[in-house]
């Protein structure tokens, strides 16, 4: 009896040992958890801070290389001097500047590289013994017009407009003269600008 007493007091005090070294393991365990979500909670505001950085660089290099201007006229023999029966697209050859590529001088078009709010203009010299209408066209569709009508009176005609335009990707703007009119194909006169004002 004294023996089993004996070997029973010595396993209490080895299931009293177990349970302070499972309690001590328990608290490292949970201590560890503890510094694991830690961890990953810096790593996850690490992550956003640098999705942050890689947004704004990104926005940068946009920025930077969205620049698009461009300006060009009418080149001397482009234009017949007698009109056009149909509607015609104007092709302004002699390109001033074309800052991004984005106006073909082969199309006559100006084509949207990215999106955004462009703004463009267009001026005209022409005779008198014509009508001139000239429009200016976002994809198929007419945006804004200037025209003269003929009389006996005038010895030449100028006119032109402006316009800013919300533009998608790929969207083209051109210079389109109607059927009947004139304009001078002088390398001065006509002209076709626009430029990107603002990302969107």
């Amino acid at each position: 009896m004294c023996e089993l007493l004996k070997d029973f007091g010595a396993l209490r005090e080895k299931l009293s040992s177990v349970e302070t070294r499972l309690q001590w393991d328990e608290n490292r365990l949970s201590r560890s958890e503890t510094k694991q979500e830690a961890s990953e909670t810096r790593l996850t505001a690490i992550e956003n801070t640098l999705t942050g950085y890689e947004q704004r660089v990104v926005a940068l290099e946009q920025k930077g290389e969205m620049k698009v201007i461009f300006s060009a006229v009418t080149n001397e023999g482009d234009i017949n001097r007698c009109p056009f029966g149909t509607d015609t697209t104007l092709i302004f050859r002699r390109v001033i500047t074309n800052v991004g590529e984005a106006y073909s001088p082969y199309t006559g078009i100006f084509t949207a590289p990215v999106a955004g709010v462009y703004y463009f203009t267009f001026f005209y010299q022409a005779q008198a013994y014509y009508p001139n209408q000239l429009y200016l066209y976002k994809n198929n569709e007419p945006v804004v017009l200037t025209e003269d009508q003929w009389t006996y009176f005038d010895s030449s005609d100028n006119g032109g407009n402006a316009v800013f335009l919300q533009l998608q990707r790929l969207d083209r703007v051109y210079v389109l003269m109607g059927g009947g009119s004139y304009v001078s194909d002088s390398s001065y006169h006509t002209t076709f600008s626009g430029f990107l004002v603002t990302l969107m």
